[in-house]
């Protein structure tokens, strides 16, 4: 091999990592711009968070110690009767779905059952 084969191998080694280097560094600014422009975003969104954050303010808190024992009652007595007819709501429905399913026509899907 002449002298100056190996001037034109390490020409285009050098080249090629050149290359490969550039290559390497654009897809690397293309993820940091990326990653900034995210961030940008995830600053707008916490900002907005914090906003909406201020502007809920939670309900000042009253002890049942001080408050009156027929108060109390009554509104316990709703909850339960609440969550009573809600109760018979959901069996209710889960009886309605269930006639449903029992009451449902066997030859409706009778085409299923023919062999071919």
């Amino acid at each position: 091999m002449p002298w100056w084969s190996w001037v034109v191998i390490w020409v285009v080694l050098v080249l090629g990592l050149l290359g490969m280097l550039a290559f390497f560094a654009w897809w690397l600014f293309r993820k940091v711009m990326a990653a900034g422009r995210e961030a940008s975003a995830l600053i707008d969104k916490a900002d907005l968070l914090r906003q909406r954050s201020d502007d809920m303010r939670y309900a000042e808190f009253h002890s049942a110690v001080f408050a009156d024992a027929e108060e109390l009652r009554a509104q316990r007595e709703q909850a339960v009767a609440d969550r009573q007819v809600a109760r018979q709501a959901r069996r209710d429905r889960r009886v309605q779905r269930g006639k449903i399913l029992v009451n449902a026509d066997p030859f409706r899907y009778s085409y299923l059952n023919k062999r071919t």
